[in-house]
């Protein structure tokens, strides 16, 4: 093994937080022989994610007192003196990471409340502003003196009104943002505070996270962000952040990390001043002749194609590394700067698509048929003898798909309906209907066109149900092709039964339909996933609030 490939290894088992399935993927030999020859790591060589662990002084690490880092915070948003500030936001982000959990949720709460905006002064400045008399123009011609003292009130007024609407800790994020490491730690910061917003719904933490995601989006703007392809000549330290974060397909060895930044591929990501040497975000992108229908075409290690003979650019992964810029579109930025760069580079190119998992297929499916199934029983106990059925109940199959399952299911599937059977299939150990020849003939039919049914009409406030679905439409893709048995991994199999899906960036198109996609909502799709649901009887799109 060469230097940097032991180096990048030494440095992925070196991540305390790393996700004990990246590390696992390398083999157990390399795995065991870097655990024996592990040290501690220099300061300077330990991952961001270090942060958060405890403040370490001597060796022992200890957590401050709460009171003392809550000062420390106030002392950074109300210290005037420009020389000590570094010195006091250096204290209070160290005093930060040194808290437990529950004392930073506990610190973010109080940051939420005890700096918001002042409420009174607002209130006074509304009365002010709604006590000023707004002559109409029929009330006879004004001189310039009396137009100018009218409205130099309102002005007055509005400025300050704009001041108050400013909360307090607006002044913190602005100057750690300003501050060397600030912007970091700002991210991670917000990672806390979505963390501690999905154990509790509090009003204040929305509106603290609602300002801090705004001031993020204005300082991560694209003018800002610099557009990098990463390499294998690029440092160990970065190729070892590309294998921790990639979190749409695993990198499984350093072979594998490779191919993947070799020829007949590339990596983009990009980067900010502030945070040197890790992407914000990366995209992976394969070089090929044709649009790829499987993962294995992309993954697998086989002889890449001459890059003069490709004629796609297809987009197989798009993994963000900052949890902290949840809801920040800076894949929408990427893809863009991205296509626009293989454009100039190699203008043989003329197709630009994804190859792309569908996470919530399965889930919404299989609530689907257990609630379907589950009414499909009560009205049967309520009308023994037939009738119209509950209002809700809706049979997901067709005649021919309901007959094929019910023929094809083993006796340890068996249900009163195709449903049920489908239900049981889905569910079973082990997916051991993908061994079944049989059985994967009688579930593609109704796979294939409730998925196209999952990815066009479930809506969630307008817009595409799937997460995925609804990034790469409101980046103006459309949908053009479903791919069976795409992805047979376990998560594959999981999140969407092995289906994946081609989204093609037309590059003529993109701001057309990005448009009408956030105006109306409209998906734009090929004929061919269209064909799913028209032959059967499109049920109203459901919209989920």
């Amino acid at each position: 093994m060469n230097k940097k490939g032991l180096s990048i290894l030494m440095r992925t088992k070196m991540r305390p937080n790393n996700d004990p399935s990246k590390l696992s993927s390398f083999s157990p030999s390399l795995s065991n022989g870097i655990n024996q020859m592990m040290t501690d790591p220099p300061r300077n060589q330990r991952s961001t994610d270090d942060s958060r662990s405890n403040f370490s002084a001597s060796g022992n690490h200890y957590e401050r007192n709460f009171d003392i880092v809550k000062d420390s915070m106030g002392l950074a948003i109300s210290l005037n003196k420009t020389e000590s500030l570094d010195v006091v936001l250096d204290d209070f982000s160290q005093g930060y990471f040194s808290l437990s959990n529950e004392n930073r949720k506990k610190l973010v709460i109080v940051l939420a409340k005890e700096y918001d905006l002042d409420r009174i002064q607002v209130r006074e400045l509304l009365k002010q502003y709604l006590g000023l008399e707004l002559r109409s123009g029929d009330e006879g011609e004004l001189s310039n003196v009396d137009d100018e003292n009218m409205f130099s009130a309102f002005y007055r007024i509005e400025r300050n009104l704009r001041q108050a609407l400013k909360p307090t800790y607006n002044v913190l994020f602005e100057r750690l943002n300003n501050y060397t490491g600030g912007l970091k730690f700002l991210s991670l910061l917000r990672a806390d505070i979505l963390s501690f917003l999905g154990e509790e719904n509090i009003a204040s933490l929305r509106a603290l996270d609602s300002c801090l995601k705004e001031k993020l989006s204005t300082w991560l703007s694209p003018a800002v962000l610099e557009l990098h392809q990463i390499t294998w000549d690029d440092s160990a330290s970065l190729l070892e952040k590309i294998v921790t974060y990639e979190a749409v397909h695993p990198i499984s060895n350093l072979l594998d990390l490779k191919r993947r930044l070799g020829v007949g591929r590339r990596c983009f990501g990009y980067f900010h001043p502030a945070i040197p040497g890790e992407p914000l975000i990366f995209i992976e992108v394969a070089l090929l002749k044709n649009v790829a229908q499987t993962i294995q075409e992309v993954l697998l290690d086989v002889p890449p194609i001459p890059e003069h003979e490709a004629a796609c650019a297809l987009f197989y992964s798009i993994s963000s590394t900052q949890p902290g810029l949840a809801g920040i579109n800076l894949g929408k930025f990427l893809i863009k700067r991205m296509i626009t760069l293989v454009k100039r580079d190699m203008p043989q190119i003329s197709t630009f698509a994804t190859l792309s998992p569908i996470p919530g297929f399965m889930q919404w499916l299989l609530s689907k048929l257990a609630s379907q199934s589950v009414i499909a029983e009560v009205d049967n106990m309520e009308q023994p003898t037939g009738g119209s059925g509950s209002a809700f109940q809706e049979n997901l199959l067709e005649p021919d798909e309901e007959r094929m399952l019910l023929n094809s299911a083993p006796e340890t599937c068996a249900g009163k309906n195709g449903m049920e059977v489908m239900l049981n299939l889905l569910t079973s150990e082990n997916y051991e209907w993908t061994s079944s020849a049989e059985l994967l003939s009688a579930l593609k039919p109704p796979l294939m066109r409730l998925c196209a049914r999952y990815l066009l009409q479930e809506k969630k406030r307008g817009k595409a149900l799937d997460s995925v679905a609804n990034f790469h439409l409101q980046n103006g893709a459309m949908v053009e092709r479903l791919n069976w048995m795409a992805d047979r991994s376990e998560r594959g199999l999981r999140q969407s039964g092995g289906i994946m899906v081609n989204y093609v960036y037309r590059v003529e198109c993109i701001e057309q339909y990005a448009q009408s996609y956030f105006s109306a909502g409209h998906i734009h799709a090929s004929s061919d996933i269209r064909h799913y649901i028209r032959a059967h009887k499109e049920p109203e799109e459901t919209t989920i609030a």
